[in-house]
């Protein structure tokens, strides 16, 4: 049918990539926008931009009602949902059906299937794809969780079957734990998500987290390779790269195949991602949810295989075939993205909406900064922290790391507090140099005062000068 007219209902840099991709596609671009958001530089770039509300969210761009009604007035042909907010709404998806607008991602039974954590993970097990050990479906009562909790064994990880982002998680060393913090677990579901429904999993011990990058068109699926996605903060990715260093080749093919068979499995259009832990001292990995949008950290696999995913992703919508084979897909070299938001990381990342006054921006070979500022422009206080993401490409990891190094001292935003300062830090950090970490390295590393200890060198008064990120 092809696309002429794509409606944005998102904001901040992915709006900014999304209008990008679609322009070098000759596409007319429509910005959703809220009161809180007249300045944002989406607006500016935008062919055309439409307001949708006041500034919360929940009464702007998460009004299903409000972006359905607006796209269409705006006589869209196709939304794209960004990620965040109504990305992985079925709703979402099926109003926009109603209303005869294609939706730029995968169907609305295909996202509400693999958002439900338990329906997902049963299509994984149908698809042959690995699972941790847990519970076979939903749990209702706690006398339940503990009876599954007995035979899978603990410790067990007390999961929402809906939403993520780490919220509706708890870990219970034994059953008393487990009395305790299962109830806790299905009111923070039920609060978050609307939806109190649990599942239980063995939970792994230091895993890492990698997650395989793909793409559908509804008939067949191709893999992008992988990312490891381990540093995090309360379950919050901070530092992602591609490829995941710590895998041998076989366990990186392996893990690839699973993720290209569950998406062929249920005719995945779009892009996508399979999130798995690693368990690095058996060798082996599990497959944990599946993310029916676009992601954040997917610049770094555009980097390593010179492919523009969201071109893709519009390109499917508009109904055409995928536009390269997996045999044409190569990988050249390593990756890294780090996650700059406007937070004050020796305040404990307290939020900081300030006003960006000079602004530089590092520049050269293998060197990306995805983000949506411009000189004067104030951060507003209602939504994410996300002010942009710096990515870098070289031939091998430890040169990324230098290159990152680097960018980061390139980097300045003036009158903001940023996370750039742990950046710099991590960079420096020996174990982070050599792929020494996990999902729970992080938050020790902070806790032990290794980001204050960073800033007192040199080199971290001289970062902390030139961004603005400490006091």
């Amino acid at each position: 049918m092809g696309i002429g007219r794509l409606f944005i209902a998102n904001r901040g840099e992915i709006a900014v990539r999304i209008i990008r991709a679609a322009k070098a596609l000759g596409i007319h671009t429509i910005q959703a926008y809220s009161e809180g958001d007249t300045e944002m530089l989406a607006v500016r770039l935008a062919d055309e931009a439409v307001s949708i509300g006041p500034a919360p969210a929940r009464d702007s761009y998460l009004d299903i009602e409000k972006v359905v009604a607006a796209a269409r007035d705006s006589r869209a042909d196709a939304v794209h949902p960004g990620y965040g907010f109504l990305s992985e709404s079925p709703e979402f998806a099926r109003a926009l059906e109603a209303a005869g607008i294609a939706y730029v991602g995968p169907t609305a039974d295909t996202i509400e299937r693999m958002g439900d954590k338990v329906a997902a993970r049963q299509a994984a097990e149908a698809a042959g794809v690995p699972v941790v050990p847990g519970s076979k479906g939903r749990i209702g009562t706690v006398d339940e969780a503990a009876e599954v909790a007995e035979q899978v064994g603990y410790p067990v990880m007390i999961k929402a079957a809906a939403g993520g982002g780490g919220r509706g998680i708890r870990i219970a060393a034994d059953e008393a734990e487990l009395r305790t913090l299962a109830p806790q677990a299905q009111q923070e579901a039920q609060a978050a998500f609307g939806d109190g429904g649990l599942y239980l999993e063995r939970a792994v011990q230091s895993p890492r987290h990698i997650e395989v990058q793909i793409l559908g068109d509804g008939e067949t699926a191709v893999h992008v390779f992988e990312r490891e996605c381990s540093l995090q903060r309360r379950r919050q990715k901070v530092w992602e790269e591609a490829g995941a260093a710590c895998l041998d080749e076989a366990t990186r093919d392996a893990l690839c195949a699973s993720a290209v068979a569950l998406a062929k499995s249920v005719n995945y259009r779009g892009a996508g991602t399979l999130e798995y832990l690693y368990d690095e001292a058996r060798n082996e990995f599990y497959f944990i949810e599946m993310n029916t949008r676009i992601q954040v950290e997917h610049p770094v696999s555009e980097m390593i295989t010179g492919i523009d995913l969201v071109q893709e992703m519009i390109r499917v919508c508009g109904g055409e075939k995928l536009s390269m084979t997996q045999a044409e897909i190569t990988r050249n070299g390593h990756a890294i993205e780090v996650r700059i938001n406007a937070e004050d990381p020796h305040m404990q990342f307290m939020p900081w909406p300030g006003k960006v006054g000079a602004m530089t921006i590092p520049e050269g070979e293998g060197i990306r900064f995805d983000h949506f500022l411009y000189e004067g422009y104030q951060i507003p206080p209602f939504y994410d922290s996300l002010l942009g993401k710096l990515i870098v490409h070289a031939p091998t990891r430890e040169q990324a790391i230098a290159r990152l190094a680097e960018a980061l001292k390139g980097l300045n935003l003036e009158g903001l507090k940023t996370t750039v300062p742990l950046h710099v830090a991590l960079a420096a950090d020996k174990d982070v140099q050599a792929g020494r970490f996990h999902t729970q390295w992080l938050e020790p590393w902070l806790a032990a005062g290794n980001l204050t200890a960073a800033a007192a060198t040199p080199a971290g008064a001289l970062e902390t000068a030139t961004t603005g990120g400490a006091s």
